[in-house]
Formats: C-alpha cells, structure tokens, sequence
C-alpha cells in the first residue's frame, strides 16, 4: 500500500539554482513568478527524508511547468531574523511561490506575507499563519504512524520496539502517539522504548546523526528489534545502527527504502511512515501557475494519500500478515473505525 509520493532525485547539498528555464506560460503572461523560491528546514538538503521530500516537489514542478526554482539552505544557530530576511530576498527578487519548509519558519511567513500581498507563500507543518496569500501545508502524521506501529509490532520478534523523536515538540508527539497506538492495536502489552534525542531544535534533534545513532544502539540493547524514527537527519543514524545490529529500521516522511545514500542499509528498512511533503509542494506550484493559488490549511490525510506507507521492501511484502495487518488499519481510519491519537 503506497502513497502517492513525488519521485526523489539524488539531493546535494547548499545553496543552488536547480533550473533556469522559462515557461511558455510565462512568456504569455499568464505566469508573471521568477520560480519557485524554497526555504529549507534543519538538516537542509541531503537529509533524505523531510527536505529532500520538498526539493523532489520542487524538481517535479520545474520539469513539468519548464519553470525555475532556487533552493536555499538553512545557517547554524539562525534566527527569525535570518529567515525572515531569506523569504524576503525570495519574494523582493521575483519567485513564486515561495515556500518555508517546516513549522520553524511561521513567524518569518507571517510577516513577510504581509509585505508581499501578490506574493503566495506557503508553510509546511504550521497552520497559524492565517493570511488571504499564505497556504498552511499539514498533515495527519499520527495516521501514517500508526500504520507503521502495526507493521513494528506485527514483525517484531521480541514484542519489543522504539521510537526515537528528534525534538520533543508537540509535532513529534503526534509521531510517537499515533504509533504507539498503531503498536498497541496488535499487541496491547507490547513493550516500547520512548526517547526524544533534544530539548529543542537548536541543540541538533534534526541534524546529528550521531545522536540518533547512539539512541538507537541504547534501545537496541534494551531489547528493542523494530525502531521508528521521527528525526529529520538525525535518522540516518538510527537506520544505520538497526542494520550494523540487523534488526528492523522504519523510515519517515520520505521512502528511505528507495535513498540512495541509505541503500547500503535497505535491507533493514521495514517501511517508511510517509508524509507527502513533495505532493504538497508540488501542488501550490501548480495552482499559482494555472493562476489560482491555494490557501488555507490544506491537510494530508489517508484518505486523500497525503500520508501513508511505504511498501518497496521486497521482504516487507513478502510478510503478507503484517501487509494484510497494515492494510486494514489504513482502511478502518479511512472509514472512520478508528480515530487516532495526536498526544
């Protein structure tokens, strides 16, 4: 069971221009943009998950619509200031849309929507920003992981598994509810380790690799052999220690399976809980340049394949009980059988 989720290209890192072409649409007018403006989050390009899911809307849009796009990376220890001036230059040289991605750049969108009223912005995972010009991108991140906490407790071996957030934020907590309620669905004494690797964003939850896997060896030897992550970046760690000790990995927000910088380890990736950060993306690129720009909050669910699970594992299919298990929790939410937990 997939969900509809924007082909990933390889991702490098820094700042770049990632086209220059211009439209025929845009020759006759009807679109007047420069591009598409995007603002990376923590951990920036190259993260394989979060970014790289926006950076594959982006390249999606720019093939399709011959139109151009920069991407720009986030500074060590910025500020709002620091963001505020990055989606101002955006908007000042000319792009639209332009895009924050993550919850982080809220203040900056607010105020810089403001100033550039025939300007779309749009935010993804933040739904404060409420502006005629501003679209709220969010999702039901509890539903996709509550997938992956059945698939977790299905194929674990131990009736022992993990989660490992990067930040404890309440975004992240909607990660751990939904999959310890998914868990907890197959087996309800299941037993599940719980770690948030920082306090806030700033001290690296999204961005040390070496944080997630340093948690993740800790709940390995705890007797966890499924562990899910909720960590930006800082999952690549926890996917590369859940292979070195062979026991299961489940990725978020992109497939992980499918990285090519993680592909050394696919073996022990189970699944990716998915969050179609490229489909959204992609999206409010689409409806600026028909010329009917999105706005709002525009939410990602199951039941509109705005999230998911990700099934490219062969051995993962090849567990046809956990399949038919995950497969049937996806339809009870989307019917309304099941309400899942944000905290």
């Amino acid at each position: 069971m997939t969900v509809a989720v924007v082909a990933l290209a390889a991702a490098g890192c820094g700042e770049s221009s990632t086209g220059s072409k211009t439209s025929d649409s845009e020759s006759s007018g009807k679109y007047s943009g420069k591009g598409i403006g995007l603002a990376y989050d923590i951990g920036g390009k190259g993260d394989q998950s979060f970014n790289d899911a926006a950076y594959a809307g982006l390249q999606k849009a720019e093939k399709e619509f011959g139109i151009s796009g920069r991407d720009v990376e986030p500074q060590d220890n910025e500020t709002d200031a620091d963001k505020i001036q990055r989606l101002t230059q955006l908007a000042q040289a000319g792009y639209n849309p332009v895009i924050g991605v993550g919850f982080v750049y809220g203040p900056a969108v607010k105020e810089v929507a403001a100033k550039f009223p025939n300007t779309t912005f749009g935010i993804i995972d933040d739904e404060t920003v409420q502006a005629k010009n501003v679209a709220d991108m969010v999702f039901h991140e509890e539903q996709a992981s509550y997938l992956a906490g059945v698939a977790a407790a299905k194929a674990s071996k131990k009736a022992h598994i993990g989660f490992i957030g990067g930040v404890d934020i309440p975004l992240i907590h909607k990660f751990e509810a939904g999959y310890v309620q998914g868990a907890k669905s197959v087996n309800p004494n299941i037993k599940i380790e719980s770690q948030y690797l920082t306090e806030t964003a700033q001290e690296g939850g999204f961005s040390s690799p070496d944080k997630g896997k340093d948690a993740a060896g800790g709940q390995i030897e705890a007797g966890a052999d499924v562990l899910y992550h909720a960590a930006g970046l800082s999952g690549q760690g926890v996917i590369t220690e859940a292979a070195a000790k062979k026991v299961w990995a489940i990725g978020v927000d992109s497939d992980q399976y499918s990285q090519s910088a993680l592909a050394a380890y696919k073996d022990y990736i189970l699944g990716s809980a998915l969050k179609n950060v490229g489909g959204a993306v992609y999206d409010l690129v689409k409806s600026v340049y028909e010329g009917k720009p999105l706005s709002g909050v525009v939410r990602g669910s199951l039941s509109n394949e705005g999230v998911g699970f990700a099934d490219s594992n062969p051995k993962y299919k090849a567990m046809t009980d956990v399949v038919d298990a995950v497969d049937k929790a996806k339809q009870d939410i989307i019917d309304g059988k099941v309400t899942v937990n944000t905290k």
